[in-house]
Parts: structure tokens; C-alpha cells; sequence
């Protein structure tokens, strides 16, 4: 299947645009190095951080729960092929990706296919509320348990408040946790995946705030650089599990600027300046082929094949009528009808089903959230 504008093929064909790095097609590349096969940034975007980190912890557990364990085994969507140049672009420009789209379309699943693809570990996942400040994306400094660890040792050395040394001083680390953002942006020898899911619930200032982190690569955490000269060097804690990382003089740099995706439900509008920094993707409803791939992928192609259909065309018709669901949705139908606890495809299926599908948007209905 050919493109009628430069006929090559869309991804999961054997062939595709020359200058891809990602190719939508959902299985993993074991055929090269990222390293060596990503292009250098712009001089504009050229970071320099170091020294070079090994390569993240991948999370396999994470990436199936997402994804599914099956794996694809027809085309993908004709969309595929847009949503691979906007994050081959973002890989080649260094630059934040934002997708948006209505809730349950799978944009958060973007980072995961991203990463499982190129070999890039664990995505790391900054969920936003309201309440999410940039710090807590970039660190966390616990200074009220140092304070009573710190009189605690005092006490048990017989020193008062302000005799001899911190005693602590030398385990600031232990306080001092990364946030994804701050992971992120260490100083890795290829990008992290970031994902930053509903971006557009956060406060009005976050967007700005995130602006100098992206331009800059880098960051610097205050409580370290107050001590850089004492302890240049400090162990802290990093998002992922069991990771440590050292910073050195209070200062994270990136080397290889992270993937960041980035969602929005569209509920709310972003400053032009923030937006001119992004590359944007808007992401569709999905396809019935695409819901079938879904399906194929976390419950295999012979149970897809036997219970999609009719589940899936139920499920658009339904879709249109209630403004839109959820894949999700569409998930917990199909395995309600396979647990074995439901029965066949009678009347009784359908009437929980049809409960299972309810509208997201409850204010549309004529009635109020419990």
C-alpha cells in the first residue's frame, strides 16, 4: 500500500520515508542503535550534560498492561502514518510533542508505543492536576525529615542544636528525590520518554513555567547548590525504581534532549509561546480497524475475531449517539463477554454491556454525577 503523494509505503509495509527513526508499526527494533542512527540536534538545540548515564530500566509489566501482549500482525491505520512524522520530527528537532484529542482516543499509549519500538525503557509519567507545581515535576526535598533526622542524631551524639557538624550533611541525597521531569533530564547517553498525561488540567502558569526547562535542558535544585562547594557531587534519588543518579554542583543537564509527549483533552487553550515550541498532533477517534488492532492485541486475534465484530460496530453506533467513548470502554466490554461469568452473545451480554458504555460527558445527559 502505496502514498499518493511520494509513494512510499505507510508503516508496517516493507518500506517507508528514508529519514524515519520511529515506524508506527507497534513491534520493536532490534536492528540498530538509536545512538547511532539518530542525527545530531540543531545547533539550537544541542545539549551537553554529562557525564553520559547508562540506559534506563525498561518495564515490560508497564508496556503490556498498555499495550497488550499480542502482538500486531496486520497494517496499521492510515493515521499511523501522520502520527510517525510528528514524532520522528519531535525525535530529529529535539522538540516537545503535545496531542490532543478527546478522552479515550490513546494518546497516552503514543509514549508507550514510542518507547517499546525504539528500545528506549521505561516511560517515565507525570500525571497533572490541578495542584501540580514545576518542582514536584522536577524534584522533591524532604527538609522536615532531614531537620528531625538531623536533631535525632544530634541527640543520640550528645551535641546540642548548634555544636560540631551536621551530622547529615553528608546524606543530603537521601532527602532529595527526582521528579519524572528531573529523570528526564538527566544527562543520558539516548532520550528518555517522557509523558506529561492532561496537561491542560494544570494551573495556568505551569505551561510558562515548563517553557525555560525545554528551552534550556537543564535545571538546578537550590538545596545542592548551596552546599556545591562542600559536596560538589551529591547521590540522589531519581522517578525510576530503586535509581540513583549524581548531580554535580546543584546542576542538571540533559545529553540527549527526553521524547516528551505530551496530552491534552482539549479543555482549555495553551499561551502561543508555549505552543510555538511544540510540535502538535491532533489525535482522531479511532477506526473500526483500529479498535479490532486493540482488541487482537490484549486478547489475541482468534477471541478479536470471534467477539469483535458485532462488539465493535455496537460499540461505534453507540459512540456516535453518546458523543464519544472511551477504548476502554470498549475493553471492559469485551472481556466481560470472555470471563465465562457473563454467558453468550444474548440479550444479558448486551444489557451490561450497555451499562459498561455509559457517556463520559454526564452534563450532556440531562443528569447530574453521583
Amino acid at each position: 500500500m502505496t502514498h499518493p503523494d511520494d509513494g512510499s509505503a505507510l508503516p508496517g509495509d516493507n518500506q517507508h520515508p528514508r529519514w524515519w527513526i520511529y515506524r508506527g508499526t507497534r513491534l520493536p527494533r532490534a536492528d540498530f542503535s538509536l545512538t547511532e542512527l539518530l542525527p545530531p540536534p540543531p545547533p539550537w538545540r544541542t545539549f551537553s550534560g554529562g557525564p553520559v548515564l547508562p540506559s534506563p530500566p525498561h518495564d515490560d509489566v508497564e508496556t503490556l498492561r498498555r499495550l497488550g501482549s499480542h502482538l500486531p500482525t496486520r497494517t496499521v491505520s492510515e493515521f499511523a502514518r501522520r502520527e510517525a512524522e510528528m514524532v520522528n520530527a519531535a525525535l530529529l528537532l529535539r522538540r516537545p510533542l503535545l496531542v490532543s484529542g478527546r478522552p479515550g482516543t490513546g494518546k497516552s499509549s503514543l509514549a508507550y508505543r514510542v518507547s517499546r519500538e525504539l528500545c528506549l525503557g521505561r516511560v517515565l509519567r507525570w500525571h497533572i492536576t490541578s495542584r501540580t507545581t514545576l518542582q514536584r515535576g522536577l524534584y522533591d526535598y524532604d527538609a522536615i525529615g532531614r531537620v528531625q533526622d538531623t536533631a535525632a542524631a544530634r541527640a543520640a551524639l550528645g551535641q546540642g542544636p548548634s555544636e560540631g557538624e551536621d551530622p547529615t550533611a553528608l546524606g543530603i541525597g537521601e532527602y532529595l528525590q527526582l521528579g519524572p521531569l528531573g529523570t528526564a533530564l538527566l544527562p543520558y547517553a539516548e532520550p528518555r520518554v517522557l509523558l506529561i498525561d492532561e496537561l491542560d488540567k494544570s494551573d495556568l502558569d505551569l505551561a510558562n513555567d515548563l517553557l525555560s526547562i525545554f528551552e534550556e535542558g537543564s535545571f538546578t535544585i537550590p538545596e545542592l547548590l548551596r552546599a556545591r562547594r562542600r559536596h560538589p557531587v551529591v547521590r540522589v534519588l531519581t522517578n525510576d525504581p530503586e535509581g540513583e543518579a549524581e548531580i554535580r554542583g546543584g546542576t542538571v543537564t540533559c545529553n540527549a534532549f527526553p521524547l516528551v509527549v505530551m496530552t491534552s483533552n482539549s479543555e482549555r487553550e495553551f499561551p502561543p509561546a508555549f505552543l510555538r515550541r511544540c510540535l502538535l498532533l491532533e489525535m482522531p477517534d479511532p477506526s473500526q480497524d483500529d479498535l479490532a488492532d486493540m482488541l487482537a492485541a490484549h486478547f489475541g486475534e482468534e477471541t478479536a475475531r470471534q467477539w469483535g465484530g458485532d462488539l465493535i460496530a455496537r460499540f461505534l453506533e453507540r459512540s456516535r449517539e453518546r458523543g464519544g467513548l472511551s477504548r476502554d470502554q470498549l475493553l471492559n466490554s469485551l472481556y466481560l463477554a470472555t470471563s465465562g461469568g457473563v454467558g453468550g452473545q444474548d440479550g444479558s451480554l448486551y444489557e451490561l454491556v450497555e451499562a459498561v458504555w455509559h457517556r463520559l460527558d454526564r452534563s450532556r445527559s440531562g443528569t447530574k454525577p453521583g
